[in-house]
């Protein structure tokens, strides 16, 4: 703990972690534009985290010290929330929840490094929404079945293929009536 690039390393591991449960909480179904975007933030906070001796990780001052402690602490708080909201199964405010923890991760990864490029969430929601918005175009409702209509189709096979079996069967005794001269 005296590494004063320690913050460095508690903001990716504590935002990684979170993500990941988010991550299993709307794997299951369709994921929303928001959720789609709050993963990609906190990917885009993630992504080529650095070491903490890397080159273009600087040393804070006591000011800098100050602020990253103020971030990690309001990231807690986030995640707190956050498992209370998983608990509950709130994943409407656990979708904000890892967006406001990950402005925190995105804080603290541009004080140790600062040239940096991290997008903010407003230009990935728009990003993700373009893409969300053209993925729901391509889905054609006419072309997917109810399952009102799934169930008619399955009843309708299997009645054909009863009377096919039906069918076969009555063919294989008229030919075996043939056989014994029988008709």
């Amino acid at each position: 703990m005296s590494n004063p690039r320690i913050g460095l390393k508690i903001a990716s591991e504590r935002l990684a972690i979170v993500r990941y449960v988010f991550l299993v909480q709307v794997e299951d179904g369709i994921a929303t534009a928001d959720q789609r975007a709050s993963l990609e933030y906190a990917d885009a906070a993630l992504v080529g985290w650095p070491e903490m001796d890397a080159d273009d990780v600087v040393d804070l001052d006591e000011d800098g010290q100050k602020t990253v402690a103020e971030r990690l602490a309001a990231m807690e708080r986030y995640i707190a929330e956050f498992s209370r909201q998983e608990a509950q199964g709130g994943i409407d405010a656990m979708t904000d929840l890892l967006i406001r923890a990950s402005e925190c991760v995105a804080s603290v990864r541009r004080l140790y490094q600062p040239d940096f490029p991290i997008p903010t969430f407003a230009e990935i929601r728009r990003v993700v929404q373009d893409e969300y918005d053209e993925d729901m175009g391509k889905i054609d409702t006419s072309q997917h079945a109810t399952a009102e209509k799934i169930e008619e189709q399955t009843e309708q096979a299997d009645e054909k293929r009863e009377e096919t079996v039906t069918e076969q069967s009555q063919n294989e005794k008229n030919a075996k009536n043939k056989g014994n001269g029988k008709a």
